[in-house]
């Protein structure tokens, strides 16, 4: 079957029999309480999904399989003369759970190599969109057309196994994954560089040859990728874009359909559009105040008018995290060793010192720390990347990464179809009258 997929297949007959031996002796045991609160307000803090590929901690950040973004940078393989860790060893340790070797990374990159072909329909149907379409809408658009390829569904109609639903699927995510790169770098030649469009480079990495076809060849932007691409790849499973690929993919939708509807999920403000709206919002905090360089005086008058406007400072809070977002922190370690004197990427530090008081004087943020969104950014605008709508498609690419990792694990382990009760605020209001018991017991 090949080296990874027969690996990954010997890890969940292990893990199958655990999670069966789990079950039969602790499965009636209750894990938690449900409040009325977070039935009514997007279900915080309910834990009632498993998601192998990472864990998420209030105080410590996100954890990939157990390891954190520092202890990553210094363990996964790296190219020689780079630095930051190459997204395909993230892959490996997400679908594996064991930190690769420069051999296992190099494998999986030659692999998604030859399966990065993207046939002509796949452009055609992104080219049939209008220019002012959002880059996400064809992206999306040019996931879905490539549906036509996908192995799963074919063998499903066939009358495959459910034993065997995981070998077709695992197909279908490592066919996905590689040819990411190639549909969003069309997207972003089509839309902003008048559809003159660059081949790929087979003798690249993931990551460097959507730099490359995106059209920048500077070694650092390639870097940049390549720290991006690993930072943002997963966010344990109750996040939109994560759940959603899982909820999709729980009713036997294939990859392609299940990741399209996660991206879809990623598009909202509330979730991956927000590195787009950070930048934006300091494009017009400098605007406003005239100056290219506003001190922490400027940024802290304009963060209150922001603020008393009824608005929020993008780029800060988290709805798990409770301290400064590791992702955040790694990024600026980055721009202090390949940008240290760019003016916004300064005042985005400059920011990072300002908005945190600002916000605790409230006292009504839980968490007034940024989040990575606050600086992806600024780094992007460094090299040259300014076109800020763009910016989720690349937090899209890499998002493939845990979310098509963990849909593996979802098929090879037989999750079920994903189905919660709902109630209606009637039975509620009978229930607290002690007239009904919605919970079914």
């Amino acid at each position: 079957m090949g080296v990874l997929k027969d690996r990954f297949k010997a890890k969940a007959d292990t893990a199958n029999t655990e999670i069966k031996d789990l079950l039969k002796e602790h499965g009636n045991k209750v894990i938690g309480e449900v409040t009325l609160s977070q039935i009514y307000q997007g279900m915080r803090g309910i834990t009632g999904l498993v998601t192998e590929t990472s864990l998420l901690d209030s105080q410590e950040g996100i954890r990939f399989r157990g390891y954190s973004i520092p202890e990553l940078q210094q363990k996964l393989p790296a190219v020689k003369k780079g630095g930051e860790p190459l997204p395909e060893g993230l892959f490996h340790l997400m679908l594996i759970g064991e930190l690769p070797t420069d051999e296992d990374a190099n494998h999986i990159t030659s692999t998604w190599q030859r399966r990065s072909h993207v046939p002509s329909h796949v452009f055609a149907a992104i080219d049939a969109l209008p220019l002012y379409a959002h880059p996400m809408t064809m992206f999306v658009t040019g996931v879905m057309a490539l549906q036509t390829e996908g192995h799963f569904a074919k063998e499903y109609a066939k009358g495959i196994n459910k034993k065997d639903y995981w070998d077709p699927i695992y197909d279908d995510c490592m066919d996905l994954i590689a040819r990411l790169p190639r549909i969003a770098a069309y997207v972003y030649r089509r839309k902003y560089k008048s559809s003159e469009h660059i081949q790929p480079n087979g003798l690249l990495d993931w990551a460097g040859n959507l730099a490359h076809m995106l059209g920048y060849s500077d070694e650092g932007f390639m870097e940049l990728m390549r720290l991006y691409m690993t930072i943002h790849a997963d966010h344990e499973g109750g996040n939109v874009s994560a759940h959603t690929t899982h909820l999709v993919g729980s009713a036997l939708s294939d990859p392609y359909l299940s990741y399209a509807a996660g991206m879809n999920g990623l598009a909202g403000p509330l979730h991956g559009l927000a590195n787009q709206e950070v930048i934006k919002w300091i494009f017009e905090m400098r605007e406003t105040l005239g100056t290219e360089t506003p001190d922490k005086e400027q940024i802290s008058e304009y963060v209150k008018k922001t603020l008393s406007e009824g608005k929020v400072v993008p780029g800060y809070g988290h709805a798990v995290l409770r301290k400064t977002d590791p992702r955040f922190t790694a990024q600026m370690e980055f721009g202090k060793k390949h940008m240290p004197d760019d003016p916004l990427v300064q005042t985005v530090w400059n920011i990072y010192e300002t908005v945190p008081p600002i916000l605790q004087s409230m006292g009504k943020i839980k968490n007034p720390w940024p989040n990575v969104d606050a600086h992806s950014g600024a780094l992007l605008v460094h090299y040259g990347m300014v076109e800020y709508e763009y910016y989720t498609v690349l937090f899209a690419v890499s998002r493939a990464l845990g979310v098509l990792s963990s849909l593996c694990w979802d098929r090879v382990l037989g999750f079920p179809l994903e189905r919660p009760k709902s109630v209606t605020t009637d039975l509620v209001k009978l229930w607290l009258e002690g007239k009904d018991n919605i919970w079914g017991e």
